[in-house]
C-alpha cells in the first residue's frame, strides 16, 4: 500500500507525509472502485479539489467524463438550469433547450464543490438524483435518468447548517456515505516545510533565479504558525519571499515579516467561517475590505470619544465637586460607581474631600493623578465590534425606513455587503 500511496502522491502532485493526510488519501483510494457518494470536508485552501480527481482516476468511470462544478459561484436563479438543464422558453432568455451537467456527464463523475451553498430547492432536486438517478429539466415534465457518481466538498459546518435550516439533513446523509476529512495545514506537522520548498523551487525554475533556503529557525516559524489560509496562503508567502528578498537564505526574522499576525498591523476586522473579504479563488476583495474597515474605525473613534468625555467628567468631579454638572451626568457617574462596586473591579481609591454639594455617594478610592492619564484604567468595559456593527446596520436601516440601497450608501458599504451582513446577523427587518 505504501508504494501505491507514493505513486498517487507523485501522480497528482501531493506533497506531505503526515498521518492524517495519508489516512485521507487511503480512504479515497479504497472508495474509488465503488459508486458510493463521497463528502469531502476541510478548510478553504486545504487541497480538497485533489481528492475527487484521485477517486475518479482510480474508478471504473475513469474513461468517462469528469466535471467540477463550483456551486457557490453559480447564481441561485440559474443553478437548477446549470445542473439539470432547461427547455426552450422555460424562462426569459431560454431561447433553446440546454443539457445540464448531469446529462452531459452521464456515466462519469461530477464534483460539486461548495455544496453547502446550494439553495434548498436545488438540494431537493439533488436528493432525488442521488436516490433514484432521476431528474427533471427546468420547464419540463419529462422524467430523465442519469448514471452519475456524485462527489461533494464543502468548508461549511453542515451539521450546524442543518440546525439553522439551511441544509437538508436527508441530503447530508446521502452525500456523506463515505466521509473524507482533509486536514488543515497546521495539523500536518513538517509538511508545510516540504510544501514551502516545493513552491520556492517552482518559482526559481519558472523565473530562472537562485532557489531560496530556510534556516532551521525559519522552518520552526513555519511549523508554529497557524496558517489560516492553509496551502493557498503558504504558496502566496513563498512566492512573495522568492521575488522580494535579495538574499537566498531566509532566517526566522525575515520570514516573520511576511506573516500577517507577526507584523503587528492586524486590523479589527470580522471574519466568519468563510472569509468575508475573499472571493472563491482566495483573492482579497480590496473594495469590500476598505468599506468594512471604515465602519469599524468609526465605531472605535466613537468609543474613544465617549471614554475621553467620561474621563474629563470624573476628573472635574474630583477636583471641583458636583455643583457645576447637570443631573444627567450625576446619575451617569453614580451608576458607574455602583457598577464598579458590584463587580468589584475597581483597584483605585479616592481620598479627595467631598464637596459640600455632592449629591451622590462615592466609593472610597485613593486618587492617583497619573492613573487618569489612560482612560482604559478608568473604565474597564468590554466592547464587542460585532454588536457595534450590528447596531450601526439596524440604525441605518431604521433611519432609511428599510431602504437597503440608501442604508448601504449611508454606511459606506456596498448593497451586496449589507445584504450579506443582514443574513449573517439574522436581522428580521
Amino acid at each position: 500500500m505504501n508504494a501505491t500511496l507514493t505513486g498517487i502522491k507523485q501522480r497528482f502532485g501531493i506533497i506531505g507525509n503526515s498521518d492524517n493526510l495519508n489516512r485521507a488519501l487511503d480512504v479515497a483510494m479504497q472508495v474509488a472502485p465503488t459508486d458510493l457518494s463521497v463528502l469531502i470536508t476541510g478548510e478553504s485552501g486545504s487541497g480538497k479539489e485533489a481528492f475527487p480527481k484521485i477517486i475518479h482516476a482510480l474508478s471504473v468511470r475513469k474513461h468517462q467524463q469528469y466535471i467540477a462544478v463550483n456551486c457557490g459561484a453559480i447564481p441561485e436563479g440559474t443553478i437548477d438550469s446549470e445542473l439539470f438543464g432547461h427547455e426552450k422558453g422555460s424562462f426569459t432568455g431560454a431561447i433553446e433547450s440546454r443539457k445540464g451537467y448531469f446529462e452531459e456527464v452521464n456515466g462519469g463523475t461530477i464534483f460539486l464543490d461548495e455544496v453547502g451553498e446550494l439553495p434548498m430547492s436545488t438540494q431537493a432536486r439533488l436528493l432525488r438524483v442521488l436516490e433514484s438517478g432521476e431528474y427533471i429539466k427546468v420547464g419540463s415534465s419529462k422524467v430523465l435518468k442519469t448514471d452519475v457518481r456524485v462527489i461533494a466538498a464543502t468548508n461549511v459546518n453542515i451539521p450546524e447548517a442543518i440546525k439553522k435550516g439551511k441544509f437538508r439533513e436527508d441530503l447530508y446523509y446521502r452525500l456523506n456515505t463515505i466521509p473524507i476529512i482533509v486536514p488543515p495545514l497546521r495539523n500536518r506537522g513538517n509538511d508545510m516545510v516540504l510544501l514551502f520548498k516545493k513552491f520556492a523551487m517552482d518559482m526559481a525554475e519558472k523565473y530562472q533565479m537562485p532557489p531560496i533556503k530556510l534556516t532551521p529557525e525559519a522552518e520552526e516559524v513555519l511549523v508554529q504558525y497557524r496558517w489560516p489560509g492553509n496551502i493557498r496562503q503558504l504558496k502566496n508567502i513563498s512566492e512573495q519571499i522568492c521575488v522580494l528578498e535579495e538574499k537566498r537564505s531566509i532566517d526566522g526574522d525575515t520570514l516573520l515579516k511576511y506573516i500577517p499576525d507577526a507584523q503587528g498591523d492586524s486590523l479589527p476586522v470580522l471574519f466568519n467561517k468563510i472569509n468575508s473579504f475573499t472571493s472563491s479563488d482566495g483573492k482579497l476583495d480590496e473594495e469590500e475590505f476598505k468599506r468594512e474597515r471604515e465602519i469599524f474605525y468609526k465605531v472605535l473613534f466613537d468609543m474613544k470619544t465617549d471614554i475621553n468625555e467620561l474621563k474629563k467628567l470624573l476628573v472635574d468631579i474630583i477636583q471641583n465637586g458636583t455643583e457645576n454638572i447637570n443631573i444627567e451626568d450625576k446619575a451617569l457617574v453614580q451608576k458607574i460607581f455602583e457598577d464598579v462596586q458590584q463587580q468589584d473591579k475597581s483597584s483605585l481609591v479616592f481620598n479627595a474631600p467631598l464637596h459640600k454639594n455632592t449629591s451622590f455617594v462615592r466609593p472610597s478610592v485613593d486618587f492617583v493623578e497619573d492613573e487618569f492619564e489612560d482612560s482604559e484604567e478608568l473604565v474597564e468595559e468590554s466592547f464587542s465590534l460585532v454588536d457595534k456593527e450590528k447596531e450601526l446596520i439596524v440604525k441605518a436601516l431604521e433611519k432609511c425606513k428599510g431602504k437597503r440601497k440608501i442604508a448601504a450608501k449611508e454606511l459606506g458599504i456596498s448593497e451586496r455587503t449589507l445584504y450579506r451582513k443582514i443574513k449573517e446577523f439574522n436581522l428580521d427587518l
